[in-house]
C-alpha cells in the first residue's frame, strides 16, 4: 500500500477543484454495502474510511475554482442539463472490492452507461471550454471505500476483504453533481454546485 494523500499537481491545502461526481447521498443500499466494509477494514488500520457522506464516483474534473468564471460555471451547467436530460436513469451494481495501492474501491458493473454519462459531460465542457481536462480514455468507473493513509503490505486488507461476506449493492443513479472539492482534512469533501438530473 502507498500513501494517497500526497500533493498531487496544482493542489494545495485551501485549493478548490470544480468536479463532476455521481454521490450515494439517498441510496441506503450503498450505505449498508459501505458500511459492513468499513467495519471489515478497520481493525486492519492504515486507512481512511470514507464515511456514507463522502462516498463518489469520480467521473469528470473541470477546474480549479480561480481558473473558471461563474459564467462559465453556469453555461457548463446548461449545457450538461440539455445533454443529461436525454440519458434514461440506470441501476448500478456494486460487488467484491479490490486492493488498489492507494485504496480500497468497487468497479461499478455495468460500465458502459458511466462512460456515456462521462462522455456528455465532457461534451458539455467542450462547449464552453478551448480544452477538456483529463483524458478521454482509461476512465474505469468505481466508488472508493477507503484511501491508504500509510506504506504497507496489502495482504492485510486483502484478507479483510475476502472475509468481510458483505452482499453486493445497487444504486439506481438518476442524476449528476457539479461539486466544488477540497482534500484539506485527508478526505475528499465537497459542496454542491448543480445537480443535473438524466431523463
Amino acid at each position: 500500500m502507498a500513501n494517497h494523500w500526497w500533493w498531487r499537481p496544482g493542489w494545495s491545502v485551501g485549493r478548490r477543484f470544480y468536479t463532476w461526481h455521481l454521490t450515494w447521498d439517498t441510496e441506503p443500499d450503498i450505505h449498508r454495502f459501505a458500511e459492513g466494509y468499513r467495519q471489515a477494514l478497520a481493525p486492519a488500520g492504515g486507512l481512511d474510511l470514507i464515511p456514507n457522506q463522502w462516498l463518489h464516483l469520480t467521473m469528470q474534473g473541470v477546474g480549479f475554482v480561480e481558473d473558471i468564471t461563474n459564467s462559465e460555471v453556469e453555461a457548463i451547467s446548461q449545457a450538461a442539463g440539455a445533454r443529461l436530460a436525454r440519458l434514461d436513469p440506470f441501476r448500478l451494481t456494486f460487488g467484491t472490492p479490490v486492493i488498489d495501492p492507494e485504496a480500497i474501491l468497487v468497479p461499478v458493473q455495468p460500465a458502459e452507461p458511466v462512460r456515456r454519462l462521462r462522455s456528455e459531460v465532457r461534451a458539455a465542457i467542450g462547449e464552453v471550454l478551448n480544452d477538456v481536462p483529463e483524458s478521454a480514455d482509461g476512465f474505469t468507473p468505481h466508488v472508493s471505500l477507503a484511501y491508504s493513509n500509510t506504506e504497507g503490505p496489502a495482504a492485510p486488507h486483502a484478507a479483510a476483504v475476502a472475509d468481510a461476506h458483505v452482499p453486493p449493492a445497487t444504486a439506481l443513479v438518476t442524476h449528476a453533481d457539479l461539486i466544488i472539492i477540497h482534500r484539506d482534512h485527508q478526505m475528499y469533501e465537497w459542496t454542491t454546485v448543480k445537480q443535473v438530473r438524466l431523463g
